[in-house]
């Protein structure tokens, strides 16, 4: 029997391995990159508890390892301009985690064992440079000359994916104005931050820019909101994090700086998720790049990632297209709202904003509101997650 190709070894393309080969399918999993490579940053955070489950149905025991790994936090507030609008402790659960929370690199890791213990087999430093498809296969060349005709590919190979620029995919959406830049910072020792999410808006220790700060399993994220005219040199590299840093979490991390990123908002889902021969299927963020905010991208991705494997397993390959495009759809819509919340454009939006900070203290849900509303629709991202066709 031809192998399944998979085009990609990030957390997408090993959870389409670990998949396949829960279907009994013979997998070739090609990365562009070396196998020693480096992979820095936090990057994708959450995994969350329906991803877990599917990662689970893909190997029996993986959840409970990434989630024993991650960290769960109960707490999450939220503040505008200094002053704390909105504080919630939910209780432990009982079952299973909401999600847990570690760098994407760590992901990985998990997801890369698992795939080497089910017999996944993998092709490094091969980098796909054309794409052929027929009605009856995909024909792969790599830039070193290599070839591999399979019956069908899973193209996971990330935003630049160079087999939808083969298939000529166009991606369709939307650029956001201004950037962001995520910064991770390792725990002091001994001194660890507040096992809690806090968001906040308009923070008077950055000029009345918005940031977020997110424990991961080590230490912490940091996200900071920029202004569009602001320039990326006064916030955005790791010298000047040092500068702002302390402002947001206090003295004594601005040397425990581990990496520093900046992104845009990006709205952009592919025209269609697969050829015209139903041979190669698009997943992650070959197929749609959704912003952070939500956590949408890495988990809607590994629902991509299963859901195509049993689209494979079964022949199925049409209604796969159809279904996760639209959950895309959907999650990029979710992130408008979002982007709506955070950037705002329109006065009303930051005289709501304003407004519903001022009655918190009396009004509990207009602090709910101000939790929820940069995250775009609730449950958004969870909604479409699990979802098959």
């Amino acid at each position: 029997m031809n192998p399944v190709a998979v085009v990609g070894a990030g957390p997408v393309g090993l959870s389409a391995a670990l998949a396949l080969r829960a279907r009994g399918l013979p997998v070739v999993l090609l990365e562009a990159d070396p196998e020693d490579r480096e992979r820095p940053g936090s990057r994708a955070l959450f995994v969350h508890r329906e991803t877990l489950a599917l990662l689970d149905g893909m190997l029996p025991g993986l959840a409970a390892e990434i989630s024993s790994y991650g960290r769960t936090w109960h707490t999450r507030r939220t503040l505008y301009r200094g002053r704390e609008v909105y504080s919630r402790t939910f209780p432990p659960p009982s079952g299973p985690p909401p999600f847990t929370s570690l760098r994407q690199v760590d992901t990985e890791r998990f997801l890369r064992a698992a795939c080497e213990r089910a017999g996944v087999e993998f092709a490094w430093d091969a980098r796909v440079t054309d794409v052929r498809t027929t009605p009856t296969g995909v024909s792969l060349r790599c830039a070193d000359g290599r070839q591999l005709d399979c019956r069908y590919t899973i193209a996971a190979d990330g935003a630049h994916s160079a087999v939808r620029e083969a298939l000529g995919i166009a991606m369709e959406g939307s650029s956001g104005e201004g950037f962001h830049v995520v910064v991770d910072v390792a725990d002091v020792p001994g001194a660890e931050l507040p096992l809690e999410r806090v968001f906040h808006y308009e923070h008077p220790g950055v000029g009345g820019r918005s940031v977020m700060r997110v424990p991961f399993t080590g230490g912490f994220q940091v996200d900071l909101q920029c202004r569009n005219d602001d320039a990326q040199e006064e916030f955005g590299t790791e010298e000047a994090v040092r500068r702002w840093l302390p402002a947001v979490v206090g003295d004594g991390y601005a040397e425990r700086v581990l990496w520093v990123s900046t992104y845009r908002f990006l709205r952009k889902v592919a025209a269609t998720f697969t050829d015209p021969h139903r041979r190669v299927l698009l997943v992650g963020e070959a197929a749609h790049l959704f912003p952070p905010f939500g956590a949408r991208g890495m988990n809607s991705g590994i629902a991509d990632a299963a859901a195509a494997a049993e689209a494979i397993a079964t022949g199925a390959v049409e209604p796969f297209a159809e279904v996760r495009r639209a959950a895309a759809l959907f999650n990029s819509a979710a992130a408008g709202a979002a982007l709506d919340q955070l950037r705002p454009r329109r006065r009303i939006v930051r005289v709501k904003q304003r407004t519903a900070a001022a009655l918190a203290p009396v009004l509990p849900w207009c602090g709910s509101w101000l939790e929820h509303a940069p995250y775009g629709p609730r449950h958004g991202a969870l909604a479409v997650a699990g979802r098959k066709y």
